[in-house]
C-alpha cells in the first residue's frame, strides 16, 4: 500500500509530462488543418467565383442576344408598322379617288336616268301617236290609225265648213293614201257630196253609184241614192232621177232618204 501510495505521484507526473508533450503536437496539427481548411475553403470560393464570372458571362451573352433579338423584332415590328403606315396612306388616296369615282359615277347615273325617262316619255308619246285608236263612224266602231284619222277629220272640216274645192282634194288624197280605210266608204260618200257641192254634178253621179254597188249595206246607202237623183235632176236627167228614187223607195223603204224621195218624186217626170 506504501508502494502504491509513493508511486502515485511519479505516474501523476508522467501524465502531467504526457499532456505538456500531447498540447504542442496537437496545436501543430490543428494548424496544419487549418490551413488546409483555408485553401480548400479559397479553392472553393476561386471555384464559386469563377463559376459565378462564368455565370454571368452566359448570363451577359444571352441578355446580349436577347437584347440583339429584341432589337430585331422591334426593327422588324417599325418595318412593318412603316409598311402598314404607307398602306394606309395608298389606301386613302384610293379612298379619295374612288369618293371622286363615286360621284362622277353618281352624277352619270343620275345624268342616264334622266335620259331615260325622257326617252321612255318621248316613246310613250311616239307610241300613243302611231298606236290605233277606237272611233264611230255612222254607228260602226273601228280601229284606224291615229294619222288616218286626223286626215279623214281634217277632210270632213272642209266640207262641213263649205270649203268643197278642199274637201275634194283631201277626201281624194285621203282614199289614194288609205284605200283599205275603215273610213273609205263613208269619205267615198262625203267626196260625193263635195263634187255636188261644186257643181260638178258629174263626177258626184260617178261617185254615188260607185258607193252604193260597193257598199249598199252601209247606213249612208239610202242618202247616197237619193244624193245620186239629185245630182241627176240637176243634170236634167229626171227620168233617171226617178229611177234612182224607186230604187231607193225599194230598198230601203224604211229610210228618212225614203221619206224625202217620196216628196221629191212628184217633182220628177214620168
Amino acid at each position: 500500500m506504501r508502494a502504491a501510495t509513493a508511486l502515485a505521484p511519479r505516474l501523476a507526473g508522467v501524465a502531467a509530462l504526457g499532456l505538456l508533450m500531447a498540447g504542442p503536437a496537437a496545436a501543430f496539427l490543428n494548424a496544419a488543418e487549418a490551413r488546409k481548411a483555408i485553401t480548400d475553403l479559397r479553392e472553393k470560393v476561386e471555384a464559386m467565383e469563377a463559376a459565378s464570372a462564368k455565370r454571368e458571362a452566359e448570363l451577359s451573352a444571352a441578355a446580349a442576344a436577347e437584347r440583339a433579338r429584341l432589337t430585331e423584332e422591334v426593327a422588324t415590328l417599325r418595318r412593318s408598322l412603316l409598311e402598314l403606315n404607307n398602306q394606309i396612306v395608298a389606301l386613302r388616296g384610293e379612298l379619295a379617288k374612288l369618293s371622286g369615282n363615286d360621284e362622277t359615277l353618281a352624277k352619270e347615273l343620275a345624268e342616264a336616268q334622266r335620259r331615260q325617262r325622257d326617252l321612255t316619255q318621248a316613246f310613250d308619246e311616239r307610241l300613243k301617236k302611231i298606236e290605233p285608236v277606237k272611233v264611230s263612224i255612222d254607228g260602226r266602231e273601228f280601229m284606224v290609225e291615229q294619222e288616218e284619222r286626223r286626215a279623214y277629220d281634217e277632210a270632213f272640216a272642209a266640207i262641213r265648213g263649205g270649203d268643197f274645192d278642199r274637201s275634194v282634194q283631201l277626201f281624194t288624197g285621203f282614199l289614194r293614201r288609205y284605200p283599205g280605210s275603215p273610213y273609205a266608204d263613208t269619205a267615198r260618200f262625203w267626196l260625193g257630196n263635195s263634187q255636188y257641192g261644186r257643181r260638178d254634178y258629174k263626177q258626184a253621179i260617178e261617185l254615188f253609184r260607185a258607193f252604193v254597188a260597193a257598199a249598199p249595206l252601209h247606213p249612208r246607202a239610202p242618202d247616197a241614192l237619193l244624193a245620186l237623183a239629185n245630182s241627176q235632176a240637176e243634170m236634167k236627167d229626171g227620168r233617171a232621177a226617178r229611177r234612182t228614187i224607186e230604187e231607193l223607195l225599194k230598198e230601203y223603204p224604211s229610210s228618212e232618204a225614203a221619206q224625202a224621195g217620196r216628196d221629191r218624186l212628184a217633182s220628177l217626170p214620168r
